[in-house]
């Protein structure tokens, strides 16, 4: 299962147990609330705001959203790889 941001649920350690994915909980994972948002920014520019099924679909991609939105326990280099990854998952999958 694709997140809108290019994440595989499947392959996140908190998937079925915390988190149903990012399409099932429709952009309000767990943690969230661990930061006080009300959902997921991306998800909700992506598929709320823009209607697309994930930011493969935007021509902006990758935005400044995209490419700030980072997780705080990630070095530098990590979240750098991520965004390739990520990228190239999202635009091979549009």
């Amino acid at each position: 299962m694709l997140s809108a941001c290019g994440l595989v649920c499947d392959e996140c350690e908190f998937f079925g147990e915390s988190c149903g994915g990012c399409p099932e909980v429709k952009g309000k994972p767990f943690w969230v609330k661990e930061m006080e948002l009300e959902s997921c920014s991306l998800y909700d520019c992506c598929v709320q705001q823009k209607e697309f099924a994930h930011c493969g679909h935007c021509s902006a991609l990758p935005c400044s959203m995209f490419l700030e939105y980072k997780d705080p326990n990630a070095t530098d280099e990590e979240h750098a790889r991520s965004l390739e990854i990520r990228i190239a998952r999202l635009r091979a999958g549009v």
